[in-house]
C-alpha cells in the first residue's frame, strides 16, 4: 500500500503521513465527520474535503490494482507474458497508459485485420510494414488462396492488419491525445426538422467550441441536447495535422511498400484511432463537466444545510395559492403541527376581511412568534396582505423558499409523520419547519429536489449521490443533533449511524423517555463500541447530568477535563463557560499520546462556548414594495434580492416577482472572477441594477457592480 500513500500524496499535496493514517483510519471504520473532528493528530488536520480526496483516490487506486491483476492473469493465460511486460504493467499507475499497454493483448471479436490473419495475410503486413526493397504486387501475389481472390483483397488485408497495429501502438495514441487535448473542436449542429421542436437548444444549433475551453454547463447543456435527440455532437481535431505528425513515424522509407503503410495509417486514423480517442474525450469532458456541476451543487446544499435556523419559535406557516387558496398550519416550538385551515384572501374568492381576521386570531391563540410564507405562486400577494395586518405583539414574517416541498409532501416519510393529513397540510409544515430549522427539515428531501444544482440530472448520479449523501452527513455533525428530539432521518446522518440504529435510537427514546447521558446509547440494542465512538461527539443532550453531553468534546476526552477542573479547583459545570479561568490553563500540560495541541485546543473552545451552533442568525429581507410581477421593471432600477442559485456562470437572484433574475458572471464584480462563489453565497441579501428585461422569453439580467 505505501506505494498508493505516495501517489496520493503527491497528487494533493498533502503529507505522507496524513494519508497513510487517514487511510488507516478510514479502513478500521471511522467517518470522515469523525476523523476530521476528533483526528487530528493523525491528520494534520485534514478537513472533510481533502479526507474525502484521499478516500475517493484511495479507492481507484484499490481498483486499478485488481485491474492490473485481471491484465496479468489475461496476457500470462495467452502465453504472452515477459518479466519485461509485466513489470511495466504493475508499474503503471494511469489508467489509459494501462488500457492502452493491454489494448494488442485485449481479446477481440471478428474483426477485419483478425479475418486476414486467419486468411494468411499476417506475413505479407509483415513485410510491407518492413518497408523491404521489391514489387508490392509481385510480394502479394504469393499470398493468395481460395479466401484471397487477387492482389487487391491480399493488400487490402495486409492493410487493415498493419492499421490494427497503429492503431494498438501505445506511441500513436497517446500521440493522437496529445493533439485532441490541445487543439479538439466540440461541434454540435442541429438534427434536420427538429429547429422547432428543439427551439430550447437554439445557442446550439451551430456550434463550435475548443473543447479545452468549453464551460461545464454549455458542455452538459450540449450533451442533454443530445440523448433528447435535438444535437448532432462530435469532437474533432485538425484531421491534417494528426496525419502529418502520424504518416511520417511508420512510412518511413522511399520504396513502393511506403505507399500501403501511408494508406494503412491513414485508414488506422479514420476508422480506428480518432473514433476510438473521440469517446474517451467526450467521456473524460463529460466527467470533467460532471464534477464541476457536482461541486457546485454539493457546495450550493452545504449553504443551504447551514441556512441561519430561526430556533425554537411559534411559527404559522402558509403555502400560498389564488385560486385554491392559502394553506396555514400552526406549529409549537418542537416544529409539532398543533392546527390547520384554509383561507382565500385573493382572487376569485377575494375573502381578504374574513381572511385577515381569521389570521390575526391564529396568531394570538397560538401565541405565534413569527410568519413563514412560501415563495411559490401568490408569494408576494400573500407576503404584502400578512404584513399589513396588525398583531397584538410584534410578529416576523419571513419569505421561505419551497423548492422541494412538494416533493416532500407526497413522500414516504411525510405519510408516516402525518398519515391523517393532505399533501397540502405537509408541504405548509415543512416550509415553516424550514424557517425553524432548515436542516433538521431538509434532510428529509432528495437533495437532487431542492432547487439549488445545475443540470443535476445530467450528471453521473452515483458520483452525485456520493457527494450530497456527504454533504449532508459533513453539515449535520458540523451542527450537532439534539438526541433527545432529532428525527430518525436526521439521526441517519449522524456519523456511524445509519437508518438501522437512527431507528433503533427513536425506539429506545420511545420505551424509555428521554436520554440522560451519552452512555445510555450504549444501552441502545446493537449500538456497539465502534458506532458509540462514532457518534457520541456528535450527539447532544440538554439538561445532562455532565454538562459535557450537552457539547462537542468527545466522551474519550471528558478525563482531560476532569483532570483540568481539578488542577483549578472546580467543577466541570463550573469551569465551563468561564472564560477567565479557561485562559489560565496551560494546554501543554495536557498533552497525551492521543491528544496533541490540536484537539486540546478544540477542547479549550468547546468549554468556552458549549454546543456552539455554527449557523448564522436569520434575517429579514423587504423587497421593493412597488415591484410586484416582470412588467413593473425597468432597465436601470435598483432593487433588493436573494441569491437562491449558484451556478458556473453566474446566480439566480430572487427580487420578489415570479421570476428570478441571472446575475451573469460577469455581471458579478468590477474585477474578473472565475467562480461565483467568491463573491456570492446563497441566500445572501444583494442589491442588484437592472440590466434588461426580456417579456417574451421572460427573461432578466441583473448586476451587481457597483
Amino acid at each position: 500500500m505505501s506505494h498508493i500513500y505516495t501517489l496520493i500524496s503527491k497528487s494533493l499535496g498533502l503529507s505522507l503521513k496524513s494519508v497513510k493514517n487517514t487511510v488507516e483510519l478510514l479502513d478500521g471504520g471511522a467517518t470522515i465527520p469523525f476523523i476530521s473532528r476528533y483526528r487530528k493528530e493523525a491528520t494534520g488536520g485534514l478537513d472533510e474535503v481533502q479526507i474525502d480526496q484521499i478516500k475517493t483516490q484511495n479507492e481507484q487506486y484499490c481498483e486499478l490494482e485488481k485491474r492490473k491483476e485481471f491484465i496479468l492473469k489475461t496476457i500470462s493465460e495467452q502465453e504472452k507474458l515477459t518479466p519485461e511486460l509485466e513489470e511495466k504493467i504493475r508499474n503503471c499507475w494511469d489508467s489509459t497508459e494501462l488500457e492502452d499497454t493491454y489494448l494488442p493483448f485485449k481479446p477481440k471479436r471478428q474483426t477485419r485485420a483478425e479475418i486476414a490473419r486467419k486468411n494468411g495475410l499476417e506475413p505479407l503486413a509483415k513485410w510491407i510494414m518492413a518497408q523491404s526493397q521489391g514489387d508490392v504486387e509481385t510480394k502479394a501475389a504469393q499470398f493468395l488462396n481460395e479466401q484471397v481472390a487477387d492482389v487487391n483483397a491480399a493488400l487490402k488485408g495486409a492493410r487493415d492488419i498493419i492499421a490494427e497495429w497503429v492503431n494498438e501502438d501505445a506511441n500513436a495514441r497517446k500521440l493522437i491525445r496529445n493533439i485532441f487535448s490541445h487543439d479538439a473542436i466540440i461541434t454540435s449542429k442541429v438534427v434536420k426538422g427538429k429547429e422547432l421542436e428543439g427551439e430550447k437548444y437554439a445557442d446550439y444549433f451551430d456550434f463550435s467550441a475548443p473543447l479545452s475551453q468549453c464551460p461545464s454547463h454549455r458542455l452538459l447543456a450540449i450533451r442533454r441536447g443530445e440523448s433528447e435527440g435535438f444535437l448532432r455532437v462530435s469532437i474533432s481535431p485538425d484531421d491534417e495535422k494528426c496525419l502529418d505528425k502520424l504518416v511520417p513515424r511508420y512510412a518511413i522509407r522511399d520504396v513502393p511498400a511506403a505507399d500501403q503503410v501511408e494508406e494503412a495509417v491513414e485508414d488506422a486514423y479514420k476508422r480506428l484511432l480518432k473514433p476510438s480517442i473521440e469517446t474517451e474525450f467526450a467521456n473524460l469532458s463529460k466527467e470533467k463537466a460532471d464534477a464541476d456541476a457536482i461541486a457546485v451543487f454539493a457546495d450550493n446544499l452545504r449553504q443551504l444545510l447551514l441556512s441561519p435556523p430561526l430556533g425554537q419559535k411559534r411559527i404559522l406557516a402558509i403555502d400560498p395559492g389564488f385560486r385554491t387558496g392559502c394553506k396555514l398550519v400552526c406549529l409549537n416550538e418542537q416544529g409539532d403541527l398543533l392546527h390547520n385551515e384554509t383561507i382565500y384572501p385573493h382572487p376569485p374568492q377575494n375573502e381578504t376581511s374574513k381572511a385577515a381576521s381569521k389570521v390575526v386570531k391564529l396568531v394570538s391563540t397560538y401565541k405565534i412568534d413569527a410568519i413563514a410564507i412560501g415563495n411559490g405562486t401568490a408569494s408576494r400577494e400573500t407576503e404584502r396582505f400578512i404584513s399589513n395586518l396588525r398583531y397584538e405583539k410584534e410578529v416576523k414574517v419571513f419569505v421561505v423558499s419551497e423548492s422541494g416541498a412538494s416533493v416532500y409532501s407526497a413522500s414516504k416519510i411525510a405519510r408516516e409523520e402525518f398519515p391523517e393529513y393532505d399533501v397540502t397540510v405537509r408541504g405548509a409544515v415543512s416550509i415553516g419547519r424550514r424557517l425553524s430549522d432548515p436542516l433538521a427539515e431538509l434532510v428529509k428531501i432528495d437533495p437532487k429536489s431542492i432547487g439549488v444544482g445545475q443540470y443535476q440530472h445530467d450528471v453521473d448520479q452515483t458520483k452525485l449521490k456520493h457527494s450530497l449523501d456527504q454533504t449532508v452527513e459533513n453539515c449535520v455533525n458540523i451542527v450537532g443533533v439534539n438526541l433527545n428530539t432529532a428525527s430518525r432521518y436526521l439521526l441517519t446522518y449522524v456519523s456511524g449511524l445509519g437508518e438501522s440504529l437512527a431507528q433503533n435510537i427513536v425506539n429506545w427514546r420511545t420505551e424509555n423517555g428521554p436520554f440522560r447521558s451519552r452512555k445510555d446509547l450504549k444501552k441502545v440494542p446493537r449500538l456497539g463500541a465502534k458506532a458509540f465512538e462514532q457518534c457520541a461527539g456528535f450527539l447532544r443532550i440538554e439538561d445532562a447530568q455532565n454538562p459535557l453531553d450537552n457539547s462537542a468534546v468527545h466522551p474519550e476526552s471528558y478525563p482531560i477535563v476532569e483532570k483540568m477542573a481539578s488542577d483549578l479547583h472546580c467543577t466541570v459545570k463550573e469551569l465551563i463557560r468561564n472564560k477567565a479561568m479557561i485562559d489560565t490553563i496551560d494546554i501543554n500540560k495536557y498533552i497525551t499520546e492521543e491528544a496533541g495541541i490540536e484537539t486540546l485546543t478544540d477542547i479549550l473552545q468547546e468549554l468556552e462556548k458549549p454546543g456552539r451552533d455554527p449557523r448564522t442568525t436569520v434575517q429579514m429581507l423587504e423587497f421593493d414594495q412597488n415591484i410586484r410581477t416582470i412588467h413593473d421593471l425597468k432597465e436601470g432600477m435598483r432593487l433588493p434580492g436573494i441569491v437562491t442559485n449558484i451556478t458556473n456562470f453566474g446566480c439566480f437572484v430572487d427580487i420578489g416577482i415570479k421570476e428570478n433574475g441571472l446575475v451573469h458572471i460577469s455581471e458579478l464584480a468590477d474585477r474578473f472572477i472565475s467562480n461565483p462563489t467568491e463573491v456570492v453565497s446563497l441566500h445572501q441579501h444583494v442589491e442588484v441594477k437592472v440590466l434588461s428585461v426580456d417579456l417574451e422569453r421572460k427573461r432578466i439580467a441583473l448586476s451587481l457592480k457597483k
